[in-house]
């Protein structure tokens, strides 16, 4: 990213660590620093950590780096921490938190991998410049010498961050060899600080991409939503299109590029979705970014290719695309080891956007409002989001009107909420008394009889205690249940 918008990169964040940057209003940095140097360690700050107070956004977790090995830094830091954690050890990082401060350290590294699993064969480095170009971008490359008060940078990261490019301190080539999951990264990276990547990195990307193949899922699935959760999504998403890593990581995404030809238009649905997602980060609410609407804004539309007929007379349809697309998100999410949870609402989201456009002109009854409010639950809310931004029309007009009848829906929903507790839609009985009513042990057959209350409760409204009580009795019967005499 350039431009007046673009944040400086602050040449003094670093070199003023004590009295003028993020790290410097702790206690944390000098402390450890102290205590390394008089156990005759080196300690720098690292990484993110580095880039980030340079950019002026430096966050409270803190990444450091040393010369002394895993348990000589346990010893250091046992009786300093409030608590410590090992988990990383075995890759030669220790955490530990101080003073409401996260903080990691982790002995110089220089490892090689095996070109197949990614897995590294832990090495353990002496120098911090040898740890530093086994980094995966120059951005990243840079340490801070907390006792001499020195930017260390062998690469060129105070220039990349300049420049707002996003380069490799190896070739592009053995740096993605080594662990190619880093393509993901810089597609993360994108959008989290807005970077472009240079175009020896975006050529390896596209030449490479196959490899992304070997890496877990469960590690695709965290870049991915931290690129979708970052500043400039879109771009992110965009160089994982272009550069070919979303064929191995996302395929539904691309496959949305759709071929328009003069005689079957259609709007483009990938650059749509791409629009719907700008549109939908726009209606967020609250501090933090929302994964859930995020993804079920960009892959709303993912049923269109398979769905997609061409008419007579030039027309293109994509009947019942909600229903395909919402298989096909379970399905891809289940793959990328999202949670039950996020997977569940992103297909729910999915399923329910077209619901809407049956509205109409607000002829809907107020059963079939209130099934679209107890349909979408939890997601109401979301919901309403992700149906305003799929309008992505130039007509001013259409869009206009399209907006004014989902104020419409709204002002309905608040009304008929106002009126009955449409976040607790229960049959008018329970479950206790339609057994007691109808003689019957739990089982299938109490649980059909609620069913059929709960559609009774949504197509009428509230029944008062008596008529519930007729409408059962009579469903019994009809269902060759005869309740027992009174």
């Amino acid at each position: 990213m350039s431009g007046p918008n673009a944040p400086a990169v602050q040449d003094n964040a670093v070199v003023d660590l004590p009295t003028g940057s993020p790290v410097g209003s702790s206690p944390v940095a000098d402390e450890l620093a102290d205590r390394f140097h008089a156990a005759g360690h080196r300690l720098y700050l690292v990484g993110g950590s580095v880039r980030d107070a340079l950019l002026g956004r430096l966050s409270g977790d803190l990444d450091f780096t040393t010369d002394a090995r895993p348990p000589q830094i346990l010893a250091l830091l046992k009786g300093w921490a409030e608590a410590i954690w090992d988990t990383g050890i075995a890759f030669g990082t220790v955490g530990a938190s101080k003073h409401g401060q996260t903080v990691e350290i982790t002995t110089f590294r220089a490892d090689s991998y095996d070109g197949v699993s990614r897995n590294p064969e832990v090495t353990f480095g002496d120098s911090i410049e040898g740890d530093l170009v086994r980094r995966d971008f120059t951005a990243n490359a840079m340490a801070y010498d907390l006792v001499a008060r020195r930017l260390i940078d062998p690469t060129g990261g105070r220039r990349a961050l300049r420049e707002r490019v996003l380069d490799t301190p190896a070739t592009p080539q053995e740096s993605f060899s080594d662990d190619p999951l880093r393509m993901l990264r810089a597609a993360r990276f994108a959008s989290q600080l807005g970077f472009t990547v240079a175009p020896r990195v975006r050529e390896a990307m596209a030449a490479m991409a196959g490899e992304l193949g070997r890496i877990t899922a469960e590690r695709v699935q965290v870049e991915l939503s931290k690129l979708l959760t970052g500043a400039h999504p879109r771009a992110g998403v965009e160089l994982m299109v272009d550069a070919k890593l979303a064929d191995v990581v996302l395929p539904e995404l691309p496959a949305m590029k759709l071929e328009i030809d003069e005689h079957h238009q259609h709007k483009d649905v990938y650059t749509h979705s791409l629009t719907v997602l700008d549109q939908a980060i726009d209606l967020e609410e609250g501090p933090e970014p929302d994964l859930v609407l995020r993804l079920a804004a960009l892959l709303h539309d993912i049923g269109k290719p398979a769905t997609r007929r061409f008419e007579e007379g030039g027309g293109v349809s994509f009947h019942h695309h909600e229903v395909v697309g919402a298989k096909m998100v379970r399905k891809r999410l289940r793959a990328l080891k999202y949670s039950k949870d996020v997977t569940e609402d992103v297909a729910q989201l999915v399923y329910l956007h077209l619901r809407f456009h049956g509205y109409g002109g607000g002829e809907w009854t107020d059963s079939a409002v209130r099934r679209y409010v107890t349909d979408a639950e939890h997601l109401l809310p979301r919901l309403h989001k992700l149906v305003r931004a799929d309008c992505t029309t130039r007509n001013r007009r259409k869009a206009n009107a399209l907006q004014r009848t989902y104020d419409d829906l709204e002002r309905r929903i608040e009304r008929i909420a106002a009126e009955e507790d449409l976040k607790r839609v229960r049959p008018d009985l329970d479950g206790n008394e339609i057994m007691r009513l109808l003689g019957l042990p739990p089982g299938p057959l109490v649980g059909r009889a609620w069913k059929f209350l709960k559609e009774l409760r949504l197509d009428r409204g509230p029944l008062d205690h008596d008529e519930a009580v007729a409408e059962l009795l009579a469903w019994a019967r009809a269902e060759g249940v005869e309740p027992p005499a009174e």
